[in-house]
């Protein structure tokens, strides 16, 4: 039964939850008990700068409770099934309507998932082929590159009369998987001398894969199933036993009155290193990783993934093969060649999807491109496209940065998107720093007025207009334009790149100026990263930061991530003449209640996992007689309170004083994270601040060149002034520094530009511009030099 409001003041709070989203006592990580209310089918911006609060607002408490409400409207079995979440902190949610984020979390680790299978762009590919192609091979099946074509016999029974007949029944599967690569494009060799130590035995420590210690079970395994001898040195392995030891089939051997399953080494290599992501891996595996292994193209498939049946059946001369590895803009204008009745619906589906990667700026990409390669910008924007056509109304569409590795010329692409969905119906929220996404903001929500505990409120609500004329840091800072330097400085040298050919690049030639600011620029998809991370990493004294995530758990932070725990440990254990064990959460001075999380999680089985602080270290992690140990009246949990800033002092004199620490702390300081805490976990950070935490880590580097990629990531307006200024110490501290970069401030401050274009894919690949930034702007030539003119009032 509905109730009918009673008075004027219910009358107009029914009306408000149909038209606001009313959030009120947020208090998710650094929110201060914030309360706003949020118009719905509106375009909101959250603002303010890196910390402050914007992510916890709209995706930890917004985004996380719609979510976690849809899941409770299934079934108590269903959400046995489904990730428990728990309840955001914030005393009331009013208004909420269906969430659906586009983030920019990278697309998945298999390394079979490609720009196609990602999107269903294959899927619809694989029923054409299957109807249209001749020759005719079969299903849809046929076409897919992820499964094979196998044969077999096998068993049924059924019941006739009463009784059970076993009937037998051969069967057959025809896939089309490349057989010699197994779909995946490629294969590899792997350099048995990297794998082991032939001069040692097992129980001597001969194998060198990671986590094959000679104390280890895996390597107990391997002793004791029979097969070899673990005293005796490789280099003595019979044929047989050789044969054993590295090609064995999977089998069941029985150790220590245990079943447990025995595989030769390299087919174990194969499914556990080479088949995964190498850029999800941890450092040390993928150095091992590198070592053992060397990729080439499958000659047999020549890299398609697919068998030769799969090839041969085409639609007017092109095979599926060839269709994928075509440009998407270009393979959108082949599907409209093609002309049959019977196929229209498909045609029409196809021919949208296609389109609306080439609207949204994707228009270069393939569809065999691997969707790991794909950069967080990109996997949003292809995430994206499945919302275009969408005929919902009434969703609360959430994006985390969408202007995020974009051109100037592609920002005004991504507006237009936005504002469509918008005009379908649909509420809008944007967390952003760029002014020419907040500009077309219906409603700006500003979080701060700092960061961290220095954050979490709200600053400011209401038009565009209304927060440049507020005396906020965004509002002060939204109209900000640098200006072009004075002059530049003068090259000491120069990095030379000849015939560069990788992805869409056409044989390029060009030399990169050492000893200054180089900003290599152009619209996305125009090479940038490819002539830079294909050609400079990798050579003496090059000390490449990309846009790789750091990977970050409750245990990780800053302390843990850039070392600085570990002389900090050394100091405590030196100060108060114990182990430096003691001082690690994740070791012996754990908090054995809970296990140094600081946390205790019940699970209530199909509800959401509860957390609580742990009664017994009081969220401290650490174990009470630790505590009572402390190096300079602090103890480690104190110490690891300590936000940047203050640790910087601590550090630096008196009984705290850790030269090693006052080092990676006044970098961290430096590239603007003075405000975070040594011991505040990974998970909690935006992804500007982690983005920032990786470039403090590498500044500690020894190299002479570095190179970044758009460092500028997240970062507030007012950031970008103070990473100006920490790339200008680099350079005038003997560095050369190459910067791959859309902000146009940072071009503005560059001693030299390399613009490449003109457009993106076969459009691009080529130098369009060299030189000044000065000289960019007066000629006018490119797009970026058009933006640029515009953008410092030239």
């Amino acid at each position: 039964m509905t109730s009918t409001p009673t008075t004027a003041a219910e009358t107009s709070r029914v009306a408000d939850t149909h038209d606001l989203i009313r959030v009120v006592g947020a208090r998710e990580n650094n929110l201060t008990g914030v309360s706003v209310d949020i118009p719905k089918r509106r375009l909101t911006v959250f603002t303010g700068v890196s910390g402050s609060g914007k992510s916890s607002l709209v995706f930890g408490t917004i985004a996380a409770e719609s979510q976690r409400m849809i899941n409770e409207t299934y079934s108590a079995f269903l959400q046995g099934f489904m990730p428990s979440l728990a309840r955001p902190d914030v005393d009331r949610l009013e208004g909420l309507t269906t969430a659906i984020i586009v983030d920019q979390e990278r697309m998945g680790a298999n390394p079979r998932s490609t720009v196609g299978t990602a999107t269903d762009v294959n899927a619809m590919l694989r029923i054409l082929f299957s109807r249209l192609g001749q020759p005719h091979i079969g299903s849809t099946n046929a076409f897919s590159f992820n499964v094979p074509s196998i044969s077999g016999a096998g068993a049924t029974t059924v019941e006739r009369g009463g009784r059970t007949i076993k009937k037998r029944e051969s069967f057959s599967i025809t896939g089309g998987m490349c057989p010699r690569c197994e779909g995946r494009g490629s294969v590899s060799d792997i350099d048995l001398t990297e794998v082991y130590d032939e001069t040692l035995s097992l129980n001597e420590g001969a194998i060198k894969i990671p986590g094959y210690t000679a104390d280890g079970w895996m390597v107990k395994i391997i002793g004791a199933s029979g097969f070899v001898d673990p005293t005796k040195p490789i280099r003595d392995y019979t044929r047989r036993e050789l044969d054993d030891f590295l090609y064995h089939e999977v089998t069941k051997v029985k150790i220590d009155s245990s079943n447990m399953t025995y595989e030769g080494l390299i087919p174990k290599i194969q499914k556990s290193f080479l088949a995964k992501d190498r850029d999800a891996m941890q450092p040390h595996v993928r150095a091992f990783v590198d070592r053992i292994a060397t990729f080439a193209t499958c000659p047999d498939c020549d890299g398609t993934r697919l068998n030769a049946g799969a090839r041969s059946s085409k639609i007017d001369g092109r095979s599926i093969a060839d269709v994928c590895q075509l440009q998407i803009s270009d393979l959108a204008a082949w599907v409209r060649t093609i002309d049959d009745p019977s196929m229209a619906p498909l045609l029409q589906g196809l021919q949208h999807t296609l389109d609306s990667f080439v609207e949204i700026g994707l228009g270069y990409l393939s569809l065999d491109r691997p969707a790991s390669t794909l950069s967080g910008g990109e996997a949003q924007r292809t995430k994206m496209i499945r919302h275009l056509g969408s005929s919902l109304t009434d969703v609360t569409y959430v994006f985390d940065e969408p202007t995020i590795g974009l051109h100037p010329h592609d920002i005004e692409r991504m507006n237009e998107l936005l504002l469509q969905l918008r005009d379908k119906g649909n509420t809008v929220l944007v967390v952003e720093h760029k002014p020419e996404a907040i500009a077309i903001a219906d409603h700006v929500v500003d979080l701060g007025p700092g960061a961290g505990t220095r954050g979490g409120q709200i600053c400011f609500e209401g038009t565009v207009e209304g927060l440049r004329a507020s005396d906020t840091v965004t509002g002060r800072h939204l109209d900000d334009r640098s200006r072009l330097k004075p002059s530049v400085r003068t090259p000491s040298g120069a990095l030379a790149i000849r015939g560069a050919s990788t992805h869409n690049l056409r044989d390029v030639d060009v030399d990169v100026p050492l000893g200054v600011l180089v900003v290599v620029t152009g619209v996305a998809g125009s090479g940038k990263s490819s002539l830079i991370h294909a050609s400079v990493p990798g050579r003496a004294g090059v000390v490449s930061i990309d846009q790789g995530s750091i990977k970050g758990s409750r245990r990780s932070n800053p302390a843990t991530y850039t070392g600085l725990l570990e002389p900090i440990r050394k100091a405590f254990a030196k100060a108060n003449g114990v182990k430096p064990a003691l001082f690690s959460s994740n070791s012996e001075g754990a908090c054995p209640t809970c296990n140094g999380n600081g946390l205790i999680f019940t699970d209530l089985g199909m509800m959401a996992t509860v957390s609580t602080v742990c009664e017994e270290c009081e969220g401290k992690r650490f174990q009470a007689e630790v505590l009572e140990y402390t190096l300079g009246g602090l103890s480690i949990a104190d110490v690891l309170a300590l936000p940047v800033d203050e640790a910087v002092t601590f550090f630096a004199s008196g009984e705290g004083k850790i030269p090693a620490a006052h080092t990676i702390v006044a970098r961290l300081r430096d590239v603007g994270l003075g405000y975070l805490k040594l011991g505040q976990p990974l998970n909690t950070l935006s992804g500007g601040e982690r983005q920032r935490l990786k470039l403090a880590l590498h500044m500690g580097d020894r190299g002479g060149v570095y190179v970044l990629d758009e460092p500028t990531t997240g970062l507030h307006l007012a950031d970008v002034e103070q990473l100006l200024g920490l790339l200008d110490a680099l350079v005038d501290s003997g560095k050369s520094v190459i910067v791959i970069e859309h902000h146009q401030a940072v071009m503005a401050h560059a001693d030299w530009i390399i613009d490449l274009g003109p457009g993106a894919g076969h459009d691009g690949g080529r130098v369009v511009f060299e030189g000044t930034p000065a000289d960019l702007v007066a000629a006018r030539s490119t797009l970026t030099g058009k933006h640029l003119a515009a953008y410092v009032g030239a």
